[in-house]
């Protein structure tokens, strides 16, 4: 196996001379098994211990119950080998060897970090985006580097950032995007900063950290992730003077102490803000006061944060014109804020059917229902923060979707007319109806005839394809007079 960069911890997989290929499923389980007791060990240099003492941070991230947690949760999240090729599954099923070894490494200041392997993603507003996908024994570091540290640093960050932290996410962010649209601010400065994880300045970032880490060996080892050199697809090695690249556990973390000091400044200034990792939506009450907030948070972003606004994609508008995690909100005449998907959000979500729905699709149906259940349901608890305004949309696109299946199954028994007429006969449907749906001219047309309704009507789809709208309903149920929510089955 090739292995790029400095050789991490080479040895444990020297028994293994295809570097772990032969490492099976028993293995691996023997490996969580042993992660899981370790983790769950009573030992006495646990994480917390050395916290009286904040020039010994290193020993909480180093203790054998925090390394164990590190890697269990690197396996839970799985994830690509990175650049030297090593999988999560060789790296647990090697963990009682890994363990020992990279605690002796990190405490003596020997261990350093692999290469970072760099893969393009597009973007869905066009272009592309670069992930760093660390190798697994490096994202197991930062996990462990991450579980100490994120303690320090949480309490201290502003309530109005929601990105990366326990406890919060979009929808405590809408919500609070909700409560400041209610109050009259109903004018947002949609702020986007361009290539922010590319960006961040080393030298600021260890400084903001500095202030409450006090292991000089804990912003060394964070320095040496900073400073790992990236592996470009072509296998080109290049340096990294600045940013800290998307893909890794730590980022996060450090994405969130580089603008804590924005949304502090935006406090000092009394202003009413949300904030998604790098997505930050100020409001305002009118469309002068948001002008003048958008050239002063500019300044401040370029000249103390040395990083750069993005002028096409930042603007002042109502919050029903802009995207902000893929919703709008919108005021409605009667005081009450509707949540409503984005444009944007709409867009993905036609493109995502097209894909999942293809009219040529050559498989089993049944494998068809399983890939778009999968993909509508996670979209549905996502956005079943719309109002009851924005979630009526929903219908509309359970009916694309059941038109789009129909015209495969037009396509899957219809080859010839007389075969789909044949086959909407054997389902009960009328020679009549079942004769104008076989010659209606076109698979678009034929999906959308009474002949190919009658014979796969919207209850047979109901049993077996997820219904965005249904399951809007039953994770939004009406409440009673009480403020209780009604229970029941759709």
């Amino acid at each position: 196996m090739t292995r790029p960069g400095p050789s991490q911890l080479a040895f444990a997989f020297a028994d293994s001379p295809q570097g772990g290929k032969g490492t099976g499923a028993a293995d691996a389980s023997a490996g969580t098994a042993y992660l899981l007791h370790t983790a769950k060990g009573n030992e006495a240099e646990g994480p917390g211990a050395s916290r009286d003492e904040p020039d010994r941070l290193l020993e909480d991230v180093c203790s054998i119950r925090n390394l164990a947690t590190a890697l269990h949760n690197v396996a839970r999240n799985k994830g690509a080998p990175g650049a030297d090729g090593v999988s999560v599954r060789e790296v647990v099923a090697n963990s009682h060897r890994l363990l020992p070894a990279l605690r002796r490494e990190l405490l003596a200041g020997s261990y350093r970090p692999g290469d970072i392997r760099r893969v393009w993603i597009p973007k869905p507003g066009g272009g592309q985006r670069g992930l760093g996908i660390p190798n697994v024994v490096d994202r197991w570091v930062q996990q462990a580097v991450l579980q100490i540290l994120e303690p320090i640093f949480e309490p201290h960050f502003h309530p109005s950032s929601h990105g990366f932290r326990p406890g919060r996410g979009a929808q405590t962010a809408i919500a609070e995007a909700k409560t400041h649209v209610a109050a009259g601010h109903d004018i947002v400065v949609d702020l986007d900063l361009s290539r922010f994880f590319d960006r961040v300045h080393h030298q600021r970032l260890l400084t903001r950290m500095g202030e409450r880490v006090g292991d000089r060996r804990v912003l060394t080892l964070v320095r040496q992730m900073l400073k790992a050199k990236v592996v470009l697809p072509d296998g080109v090695r290049v340096s990294t003077d600045e940013g800290t690249p998307q893909g890794g556990p730590l980022s996060p973390l450090l994405s969130n102490v580089v603008l804590d000091e924005l949304d502090w400044e935006l406090e000092r200034r009394g202003l009413r803000f949300v904030r998604y990792a790098d997505d930050c939506n100020i409001f305002v009450r009118s469309e002068r006061s948001g002008r003048r907030v958008m050239e002063a948070t500019r300044r401040f972003i370029e000249r103390k944060l040395r990083l750069v606004v993005n002028e096409e994609k930042s603007a002042v508008a109502r919050p029903e014109e802009r995207h902000f995690l893929g919703f709008r909100l919108r005021h409605a005449e009667d005081g009450r804020v509707e949540v409503h998907i984005s444009a944007r959000t709409k867009d993905r979500l036609d493109t995502r059917i097209r894909d999942l729905t293809p009219r040529s699709w050559g498989q089993s149906l049944e494998s068809l229902f399983e890939a778009a259940n999968r993909y509508l349901r996670g979209w549905a608890a996502y956005f079943s923060l719309c109002t009851e305004e924005g979630a009526k949309l929903f219908e509309r696109f359970d009916a694309h979707v059941r038109r789009r299946i129909r015209a495969v199954i037009v396509r899957q028994k219809g080859r010839r007319p007389r075969f789909l007429y044949r086959h909407l006969v054997s389902c009960g449907v009328s020679p009549r109806l079942a004769g104008a749906a076989a010659y209606a001219g076109g698979t678009w047309r034929q999906s959308h005839s009474n002949g190919m309704h009658a014979a796969y009507r919207n209850a047979w789809f109901h049993e077996r394809l997820v219904s965005l709208h249904h399951e809007w309903r039953r994770l939004n149920p009406p409440r009673t007079a009480s403020g209780q929510r009604m229970l029941f089955d759709l």
